[in-house]
């Protein structure tokens, strides 16, 4: 286990962006260097295209800081990673990250909320399956271990009482094994469109199962983190609209981070996303860009408590 280091930053590195005081000024001040690490999430996963582009932008907007990305099985490992202080952020879906009880793990507090995923069930156009309860008996992914694509379609299958051949697979590999014949079906939980499902739709006719009664029995079962939603007909090619159940995404952070660089962190997230191209944009670009326009929702975390200097930059935007 690689241990994180103590972190220090000079308040006055606050200045530079999360209060936007010090923007264009040509001479900036001296201020300690940290180095940060991120957690993301498997190939193939929107995850992975946020994580890059959250450390980009924070390695050149917050002075002194520069972030690495860390590759993982997302949600739930991410979660690992972060209590077990082998990461500073990390991202997850909202309902991995609340307990049955409704409390937090220890140690850990939000950012901000980023986006909410979707949960898709793919299949190839040419598949028996055409509804869920087809999937019995079915060889399908439940995405990789730890991530919130399993948690939440072993839920989704566990409440549907459906028993499947489940798989471990990432979202690019699950996307080759359905194509191959080697699955007959694989869920992804993440945003839309996603980078996997879309490649394959591109070159393959593919079809998207609708879980709008298993977006109902989640609701149902545990109130809080799901919402009904809409995978539009103009995310993947041939695909029409088809209903299914959406699940928050939050930036997550370590509680012993300090307050002026979670401030600045929070800032960077707000106002410096305007800057990526919207113009053939992937789902981590569409994400970013409509960051600017959601900051009301930013703060809707849930149960999920705001690390303090996240707290202090919403406050301070309402001055």
């Amino acid at each position: 286990m690689v241990l994180i280091p103590e972190l220090r930053l000079s308040r006055r590195a606050v200045f530079l962006v999360g209060g936007g005081l010090l923007v264009g000024c040509s001479r900036q001040p001296e201020v300690d260097r940290v180095n940060l690490r991120l957690a993301t999430g498997p190939a193939g996963a929107v995850y992975r295209r946020i994580g890059g582009a959250l450390a980009a932008r924070i390695s050149a907007q917050v002075p002194g800081a520069t972030v690495d990305t860390v590759p993982s099985g997302a949600s739930t490992d991410n979660i690992r990673m972060l209590r077990a202080g082998e990461v500073h952020l990390g991202l997850t879906s909202l309902d991995a990250l609340i307990t049955t009880d409704g409390s937090v793990p220890e140690g850990l507090s939000a950012i901000c909320r980023l986006y909410d995923s979707h949960l898709h069930l793919a299949v190839m156009a040419a598949s028996e399956i055409d509804e869920f309860r087809d999937l019995e008996g079915k060889r399908i992914s439940l995405g990789a271990r730890d991530s919130g694509t399993e948690f939440t379609s072993l839920r989704v299958l566990e409440l549907g009482r459906v028993n499947a051949d489940g798989r471990y697979i990432s979202q690019a590999e699950s996307a080759a094994a359905m194509r191959d014949g080697e699955i007959d079906a694989m869920f992804s939980l993440t945003g839309v469109p996603t980078p996997a499902v879309a490649d394959l739709a591109q070159r393959h006719p593919v079809r998207l199962i609708p879980l709008e009664a298993q977006a109902d029995a989640l609701i149902t079962a545990f109130p809080g983190p799901y919402t009904p939603a809409m995978i539009p007909a103009t995310a993947y090619v041939g695909v029409p609209a088809t209903g299914t159940v959406a699940v928050p995404n939050v930036l997550l952070v370590r509680n012993d981070l300090p307050d002026d660089l979670v401030h600045a962190i929070t800032g960077t997230i707000f106002n410096h996303t305007g800057t990526i191209p919207s113009a053939g944009q992937d789902a981590a670009e569409a994400v970013l860009d409509t960051w600017q326009l959601n900051v009301r929702t930013g703060i809707s975390t849930s149960s999920i408590p705001l690390h303090p200097g996240a707290a202090a930059w919403f406050r301070d935007r309402k001055r």
